[in-house]
C-alpha cells in the first residue's frame, strides 16, 4: 500500500518477550503483590515511595526499609481512553489514573473501571479490584474501581519463592513509510538486487542507502548496483542461546563490507565452523528460492566463503 506515489509503506510487528531479574527491591515489591499486599519504601526525607525505588532519589543511598500501605486511596488526576488499544486492562473505554494509595506520599499509574469519563474525578476513593489468580506482577491488580473495600481475602498467605525474575512480552505494532531511496533499496531486493545510494560520484557508497549523506546533510540519490560478494570486516561469534533462536549456537553475526560499498552490512556468516570466521575472509551471498523473495535483506539467507585468499588489512580498515 503506498500512501506517496512510488514510496512504499507495509505494517511491521515486531513481538519478543523481555526476560530480566528483578533484584531484592522490586522482587519484594512483587511477591508482596502477589500475596496480594502492596509496599512501598521509606526514602531519607521519611515520604513512603510506592512503587518503591531501589535507590534514594534524593540521597541515591539504597533504600531498604519497606513499609505496608493500603490497597485503597485516592485519585490525583486522570485520563480518559476511549479507545483502547490491544493489550490494555480492558477492550471498553475507561481511565488510567495516578493514585496515592492511604499510607503513601507517591502515586501509582493504574486503571480504574468506570463507564464513562463523568464517575471518575481527582479526589475520588477508589480500591484495588485484584486478580482471581496472582502470580507476582503488577497485573496481579487487576484494576482501581471506585469504592472503599477491596476483594483482598483478610489472610492471604504466600508460601512459594519470592520472585526473583519477570518476563515481558513486547509487541510493537507500526506502520512503516519507506523514504523514496529506501523504497529504490527495497524495490531492488525484491528483484535480486543490492542497491546503495551516494551524494555523487566519488561520494561514500551507503549500503543500505540513507535518505541523506551525514557528513553535508545532502541526499543520496546516485543509486550504485553492487556486487553480492564483499568481505567480513569485524564479527561477533554467538555462544547463548535465546528465545526464539533460528540458528543452533555456535554461529557468526558479522559485518560485510560489499565490494563497491564503503559502509559495511550486518548479516549471517555460514558454511564454515565459526572459528574459521576472520576478519578479511571473503565472502558470497547465498539467496534464498526466487518464490520466497519480499521486499526484504532477509531475501539473502547468509553469506558464506569464497575460498578466495583474504583481503590484506589496509584494503578495509577504514571501514570499520
Amino acid at each position: 500500500m503506498n500512501t506517496v506515489p512510488d514510496v512504499l509503506s507495509a505494517p511491521l510487528r515486531v513481538r519478543f518477550d523481555y526476560t530480566r531479574s528483578v533484584g531484592p527491591t522490586i522482587g519484594n515489591f512483587l511477591t508482596k503483590l502477589r500475596a496480594r499486599k502492596i509496599v512501598g519504601v521509606r526514602g531519607s526525607d521519611g515520604r513512603v515511595l510506592v512503587p518503591p525505588p531501589e535507590y534514594d532519589p534524593i540521597t541515591s543511598a539504597p533504600l531498604t526499609e519497606f513499609v505496608d500501605v493500603a490497597d485503597t486511596g485516592t485519585v490525583q488526576s486522570w485520563t480518559w481512553v476511549h479507545d483502547p488499544l490491544p493489550g490494555q486492562p480492558f477492550d471498553r473505554p475507561f481511565a488510567w489514573a495516578l493514585i496515592k494509595l492511604d499510607g503513601a506520599d507517591t502515586a501509582l499509574l493504574h486503571a480504574v473501571d468506570v463507564a464513562d469519563p463523568d464517575a471518575i474525578h481527582s479526589g475520588q476513593r477508589v480500591a484495588a479490584r485484584w486478580a482471581a489468580e496472582t502470580e507476582g506482577s503488577i497485573k496481579d491488580i487487576a484494576c482501581f474501581e471506585p469504592g472503599e473495600t477491596s476483594n483482598a481475602p483478610a489472610e492471604s498467605v504466600d508460601d512459594a519463592e519470592p520472585v526473583t525474575v519477570i518476563t515481558t512480552p513486547v509487541d510493537l505494532d507500526y506502520k512503516h513509510t519507506a523514504s523514496p531511496q529506501e523504497t529504490i533499496y527495497l524495490r531492488g531486493l525484491a528483484e535480486g538486487k543490492l542497491l546503495g545510494g551516494r551524494t555523487d560520484a566519488g561520494g561514500k557508497v551507503y549500503f543500505p542507502p540513507r535518505g541523506a549523506n551525514p557528513t553535508n546533510g545532502r541526499p543520496t540519490d546516485e543509486i550504485v548496483q553492487l556486487s553480492d560478494r564483499g568481505t567480513v570486516t569485524t564479527f561477533c561469534i554467538v555462544n547463548v542461546p535465546f528465545l526464539g533462536q533460528r540458528i543452533k549456537p555456535p554461529y557468526v553475526a558479522a559485518y560485510v563490507l560489499l565490494d563497491g560499498a564503503d559502509i559495511p552490512v550486518l548479516h549471517l556468516v555460514l558454511g564454515c565452523e565459526a572459528s574459521e570466521v576472520r576478519m578479511g575472509m571473503k565472502v558470497e551471498a547465498v539467496w534464498k528460492p526466487r518464490e520466497e523473495w519480499g521486499y526484504g535483506l532477509e531475501n539473502v539467507d547468509h553469506f558464506r566463503p569464497t575460498g578466495e585468499p583474504d583481503a590484506e588489512y589496509d584494503t578495509y580498515s577504514h571501514h570499520l
